[in-house]
């Protein structure tokens, strides 16, 4: 798969082979987003075009509504991940910025679709918007491709079980803990991947060691949870916590977790966090010996879960 990052459309440069193109944010890759997928890339083979993804870092709404922007459900690479896992051809990013906000519909089309990626088709999701003030919506895009030679189609909301399969539900989801559901929306585990780095040594200080991975991007996950850890080829079970650690006044956001039976160095090496199950909110506690006092108690509650649920606490399981 090819990923292009571009900060100015002018280096967008011309493929002479055409393209079957979808555009959106594909936070999480839900089933809906793989039906796009998977769609568009049936489309692909019949036409011998290649396919691409078109998105956008920062995310429009976080352009524009900074803090107060719906949190993610995956971070960038994790979605990019997704992305190449399900045999993409080629995503184009494009840096969400003032300049790419204020472009017209018709200039959007022009220089992404048309002379950037040489469409063929454009496959959209059925709340698309695009352009300036999000002035762009089917119909327009419809009569845009008439005039540059591409046919656009929308294909209508996934629904699993009568529900249907939305970003912003499966984000509620997670708020609430609910990952058996997250699961089926997602068609996988709800998961949270990146490289270790150092930290603070606090959790060692206090008992418990803990593999640090910073967050760049708000999440929907914030609170301590059961999980596992996947590290290469083995899983591992532990206890995990997402959020600024205001008991040491932490300032960035930062996944934490302490594995349990563990006591290999880690530092630099990708590992991949698996949520299973929410088990209390994030607070601030009045020092460290309290915040540890509280660790203990979650470190219990994530063990009577396992057994609960008899999943093994040994490595490789």
């Amino acid at each position: 798969m090819q990923l292009l990052r571009l900060a100015d459309l002018n280096h967008i440069k011309h493929h002479n082979t055409p393209s079957i193109v979808t555009i959106g944010n594909f936070d999480g890759m839900h089933l809906g987003h793989r039906q796009i997928i998977h769609h568009m890339q049936r489309l692909a083979q019949t036409q011998r075009a290649r396919t691409c993804v078109v998105c956008f870092e920062p995310q429009p709404k976080e352009f524009f509504l900074k803090d107060q922007a719906p949190l993610r459900i995956t971070p960038f690479r994790d979605k990019i991940q997704a992305l190449k896992i399900l045999d993409v051809d080629q995503v184009l990013c494009l840096q969400f910025n003032q300049k790419l906000a204020s472009l017209s519909p018709e200039a959007f089309v022009k220089q992404i679709l048309v002379d950037g990626l040489n469409a063929i088709h454009v496959i959209i999701g059925d709340d698309f918007r695009f352009g300036y003030k999000r002035e762009g919506d089917f119909t327009l895009l419809q009569a845009l491709g008439k005039q540059h030679g591409f046919s656009v189609e929308s294909l209508p909301s996934y629904t699993l079980l009568g529900t249907r399969i939305s970003s912003s539900y499966i984000r509620e989801l997670i708020g609430r803990g609910k990952f058996n559901e997250v699961k089926a929306f997602l068609g996988r585990a709800y998961t949270l991947s990146g490289r270790v780095h150092h930290g603070d040594q606090n959790g060692r200080k206090i008992g418990f060691p803990t593999i640090n991975i910073p967050m760049p991007t708000q999440v929907a996950a914030s609170g301590v949870y059961v999980v596992n850890v996947h590290i290469k080829d083995k899983v591992y079970r532990g206890v995990a916590n997402i959020g600024v650690r205001p008991t040491v006044c932490g300032k960035i956001r930062l996944l934490e977790i302490h594995i349990f039976s563990f006591a290999h160095d880690l530092y630099g090496q990708y590992v991949t966090i698996e949520f299973l199950h929410f088990v209390r909110s994030e607070q601030k506690f009045s020092s460290l010996d309290a915040l540890k006092e509280q660790i203990v108690k979650d470190k219990q509650v994530a063990l009577d879960w396992l057994e609960q649920h008899r999943l093994a606490i040994n490595e490789k399981v």
